[in-house]
């Protein structure tokens, strides 16, 4: 056999496009004995088993059947393992050898993508999780001035959560995100600028590549300043940041939902103002790992004969990613002004499935008296499944090792890359010390 095909070969895993337009994708006889032939082998092997709740959820299924085999669970069950994965990849990238090129070809994730699209096609998701996977949408509504101060206290009132909780599903106790009325796009007005403009540095007079910012959805209407010490960060590294004309939603929670046709027309306003940065010569970074990641790898796998979606996907950033590339172009500022000290550092699940490396930590570290301690375990929130009443309790299950480890290190900092898992470990947290996302750390170390 040869090493590719080898468990645990040193091959690099590959991933094959969706063919989401391929009849057999939605076929459910088809789905179904794949479903089987994949978990008969994830029953045998069983190392992603500490991952995530989908995989429990598999073994107790197997344990408990007449057969203690696959073939003795109920072919309806298999949607409740389903059901339990928010396509992480942590299952893809460090456990599972059996991913392409080895010739079994797994590839759990996106067999469970494909199980949701065909479940969302036949009408069986639920109206509240169609409502809460529509961020722009809400966004804009909770950004209204007047609708702005009533949806944030109505997040902080126990009664209306109650009522929440019992006819949307959103889990009481799951403390939401406050939403701002003062949008980042629209606190960054003056960064919009035609993408023909002539790109040279004024104060250098050296032509310098330029970033484009995507915002995201999260930090344009729930946490701007995130957005905005991006922008200061770079520009304290004399790199001069636009916005496209146009942005809306990435498209990961209408995937993650299942919803392919959504995911479609979203691209189709996404990328072409993107595609005009790229062709000026722009990146772009965005600070959210899921949204890069959505731009770098799961985008193109849906449309891998898309020039401008290939174009787009090459020009996407990680921040920290962008800023090691300074870096070792000897471009990178580090002219710090405070210390960090000792750093919890939480290591995005969509960050790590990049393949970009430690580059948060490597960044940080070049911080005189500031040590980084990764934390690679998934924060289990996902950005709904650690808010729905049926799964608000392992999303805080999963994040216990995080917690502890935290508590344990005891650091002057801690945080994510993903601030939606910053403030899932926060919120699990016994004391009442914030979580900083590290651009924002960088900030504080730049005196800025």
């Amino acid at each position: 056999m040869s090493d590719q095909n080898r468990e645990g070969g040193l091959s690099a895993p590959t991933r094959h496009p969706l063919n989401q337009n391929e009849p057999a994708f939605w076929d459910e006889d088809s789905l179904n004995k794949e479903l089987e032939r994949v978990y008969d082998i994830c029953h045998g092997c069983r190392r992603c088993v500490s991952l995530c709740n989908a995989f429990p959820t598999l073994f107790d299924l197997v344990d408990e059947s007449p057969t203690l085999e696959v073939d003795g669970i109920d072919v309806a069950d298999y949607g409740k393992v389903v059901d339990q994965c928010y396509l992480c990849d942590l299952c893809y990238l460090t456990k599972c050898p059996y991913v392409p090129p080895h010739e079994w070809n797994v590839d759990f994730p996106h067999l469970m993508l494909r199980a949701k699209a065909v479940k969302f096609k036949k009408g069986e998701s639920k109206f509240r999780d169609r409502v809460i996977t529509s961020t722009d949408m809400i966004g804009k509504v909770a950004a209204k001035p007047v609708i702005n101060s009533i949806v944030n206290a109505a997040n902080k009132n126990g009664i209306l959560r109650g009522m929440l909780d019992k006819t949307m599903g959103i889990h009481k106790d799951a403390k939401l995100p406050e939403y701002t009325n003062q949008p980042a796009r629209k606190k960054l007005a003056a960064h919009f600028c035609d993408p023909a403009k002539e790109k040279t540095n004024a104060d250098t007079d050296i032509e310098r590549e330029q970033v484009t910012l995507f915002t995201t959805c999260y930090c344009n209407y729930n946490e701007p300043s995130i957005a905005d010490s991006v922008i200061k960060v770079l520009e304290h590294n004399n790199i001069k940041v636009n916005l496209a004309a146009r942005e809306h939603c990435c498209g990961m929670p209408k995937l993650e939902l299942g919803d392919l046709k959504s995911v479609t027309q979203l691209k189709d306003k996404n990328i072409p103002a993107l595609y005009q940065m790229v062709k000026s010569g722009n990146v772009i970074i965005a600070a959210v790992p899921s949204c890069v990641l959505m731009f770098k790898q799961e985008l193109p796998l849906m449309f891998p004969d898309d020039e401008k979606v290939l174009a787009v996907a090459q020009a996407f950033f990680d921040p920290f990613e962008y800023l090691h590339k300074l870096h070792k172009a000897g471009q990178f500022n580090i002219e710090f002004k405070n210390t960090l000290g000792a750093v919890s550092y939480h290591v995005a699940c969509h960050q790590r499935v990049q393949n970009i490396g430690p580059k948060t930590k490597q960044i940080l570290e070049l911080i005189e008296e500031t040590t980084v301690k990764n934390i690679e375990r998934c924060s289990g929130h996902d950005g709904t499944y650690g808010v729905k009443s049926e799964t608000f309790k392992f999303a805080n299950k999963i994040a216990r090792p995080i917690v502890k480890q935290i508590e344990e290190q005891a650091p002057d900092f801690y945080g994510s890359d993903c601030p939606v898992a910053g403030k899932h470990i926060e919120n699990n947290l016994d004391n009442d010390q914030k979580a900083i996302h590290p651009i924002d750390l960088l900030c504080h170390a730049y005196g800025i």
